[in-house]
């Protein structure tokens, strides 16, 4: 029932583009729970797109739809702002990142900032609106020791002089951000010093660039955040952090974390993945969906770092590493473990990850932002994880097509 219903809905978006009598094409979506992305809940709302854009957003009793719009019925649903992903690492040539950012949008995520991989082929595809598929972002290449038997496509530095020419190319370049890894990887190599983070972190802050370390250790994470690092794309992974850890975060309010949780540990429902995925797929993923007392340690670590820097209102985003288009849903379901509460968690997928991202038209559904949404068929703020039961996705103000997955 709900596939029918999704499909629906689906067909009056789509018919949704026709213009009025004054030339606008005007949609007005009404009746639904809005959930608005910075920490507000509208009920009864209405909804009014033209175009790519929202025109007016409020409770049915506060818009005024213009006449001749075309009105959709969303009664029953909760409405809420698309995900925004702000650590992934897609496809490097130029048709795997199309079909990835495609499968994104299947799944409700609106913008991907992938982190250090990516090398600098693809950048022009970042200006691109392409329909049915999210914005793409990206570091280009990212920066860190040699690391023999990994991939080469950072760069692979053990000087400061080599940090800040990497860091002049990037700028060339126009990366959105520069990433580093400061780790040893099991001990199997040498990380990047504090000298050479230093070089980095300052050179990219004299060219207007701000910096993302992937991290593991207590040490180095306040390493970094004494030289200026801007955000920290892991929590960190070793021990449980110490009060001068949050004390640093609190002398920094614009410094970020995106947590990036890793497995829980635990045998989870993965049905909800057999709509988009095929049959194969889902059944690797079931072969190791399974309870581990290891996995369930080390996630144990970082849940409880995280629920304390939440606690002390650290700024949080929303990151996935790898290359799981639906891997934000699981994230989510993660951090709400972790002691976030619903609401706080989708604050960081949307208005938080955008702000991050310096997206002025992203992250909540208000006036004047891209008409980027997801319709829902249950509530995340009773569960998270109805975040998954997707009826139906809106990009850039035009129905994404979900009755066929992106293969």
């Amino acid at each position: 029932m709900n596939k029918v219903a999704g499909a629906a809905i689906v067909m009056s978006l789509l018919a949704g583009c026709a213009s009025t009598p004054s030339g606008g094409p005007f949609t007005a979506y009404e009746g639904a729970r809005l959930i608005v992305g910075d920490g507000r809940v509208i009920e009864n709302a209405t909804l009014v797109v033209e175009g790519t854009k929202i025109v007016q957003a409020g409770g049915a009793a506060e818009v005024a739809v213009p006449a001749g719009a075309t009105r959709v019925s969303l009664a029953g649903k909760t409405v809420m702002p698309m995900i925004i992903d702000t650590h992934v690492h897609l496809g490097s040539t130029r048709e795997a990142l199309l079909r990835d950012l495609r499968l994104r949008a299947y799944y409700g995520v609106s913008t991907a900032l992938s982190l250090g991989t990516d090398g600098y082929g693809n950048l022009d595809m970042r200006g691109q609106a392409i329909p049915g598929a999210a914005r793409f972002f990206s570091a280009g290449r990212g920066i860190t020791m040699q690391e023999p038997g990994r991939t080469t496509v950072p760069y692979w530095i053990t000087t400061q002089e080599e940090a800040r020419k990497a860091v002049a190319e990037l700028a060339a370049h126009k990366v959105d951000i520069v990433k580093i890894w400061v780790d040893t990887r099991d001990g199997k190599y040498k990380k990047l010093s504090p000298e050479l983070y230093g070089a980095v972190i300052d050179e990219a802050h004299k060219r207007g660039l701000r910096v993302t370390a992937h991290i593991f250790d207590l040490e180095d994470a306040k390493g970094l955040i004494r030289a200026g690092v801007d955000a920290l794309a892991h929590g960190v992974r070793d021990q449980d952090i110490d009060d001068e850890l949050v004390a640093m975060f609190k002398q920094r309010p614009s410094l970020v974390l995106t947590p990036n949780l890793p497995d829980r540990g635990v045998k989870v429902d993965l049905s909800w993945l057999k709509a988009g995925l095929a049959l194969s797929q889902v059944a690797i993923l079931e072969r190791a969906n399974t309870d581990r007392k290891i996995a369930q340690q080390f996630y144990g670590i970082q849940a409880r770092n995280l629920a304390k820097l939440n606690a002390a209102g650290v700024r949080i985003t929303l990151g996935t590493d790898g290359n799981r288009p639906w891997g934000p849903h699981d994230e989510m379901e993660d951090m709400a473990v972790a002691g976030m509460t619903p609401m706080q968690v989708i604050v960081a997928a949307t208005r938080n990850s955008a702000e991050f991202l310096r997206l002025p038209d992203a992250g909540t559904l208000q006036a004047g932002k891209s008409a980027d949404f997801i319709v829902l068929d249950a509530n995340p703020l009773d569960d998270i994880t109805n975040t998954r039961r997707i009826s139906a996705v809106v990009l850039r103000g035009a129905a994404v097509d979900r009755t066929q997955p992106v293969r």
